[in-house]
């Protein structure tokens, strides 16, 4: 049983894992630091407030509905998926795509799934295979 379970842990893919869920946590505080200490308090110096909570606020049967509450967090979560995209994610395709002209590897084509499926079908009605049924039948060739 605990022969089994160290096995499982030390299987490289679980310790990956643990690293990028670490790693993730580690960066996640550089992206809420980006946010709310640059970018927040830029966008509340050209619009006037960081805080839009109180922006529009309808009240029902003594209730406060919050809209702002909403846009406040759909700002903050556009403003770390931004962070994210322009820190991680596009210099690293930059570096990829640097690597591979490097190495001399050109970057596949990608080709609608029905087309490649007609392909596949065109390919396997005319293998050897289908060519011996076809040529005994007296079917029509193509």
């Amino acid at each position: 049983m605990l022969k089994g379970f160290k096995e499982f842990i030390m299987k490289g893919n679980v310790i990956d894992l643990a690293v990028a869920v670490i790693i993730g946590a580690a960066f996640s505080q550089v992206v809420n630091a980006l946010v709310d200490a640059v970018l927040m308090p830029f966008i509340s110096g050209l619009v006037g407030s960081q805080d839009y909570d109180n922006f529009f606020v309808v009240y029902l049967n003594g209730n406060a509905i919050q809209f702002g509450v909403l846009l406040t967090q759909v700002i903050n979560f556009l403003l770390v998926a931004a962070a994210v995209y322009f820190i991680i994610v596009m210099p690293m395709n930059k570096m990829i795509e640097m690597r591979n002209k490097r190495l001399g590897i050109e970057p596949e084509e990608e080709v609608d799934e029905n087309i490649a499926l007609l392909t596949e079908i065109r390919d396997a009605l005319v293998s050897p295979a289908a060519q011996n049924r076809t040529d005994g039948g007296g079917a029509h060739q193509a």
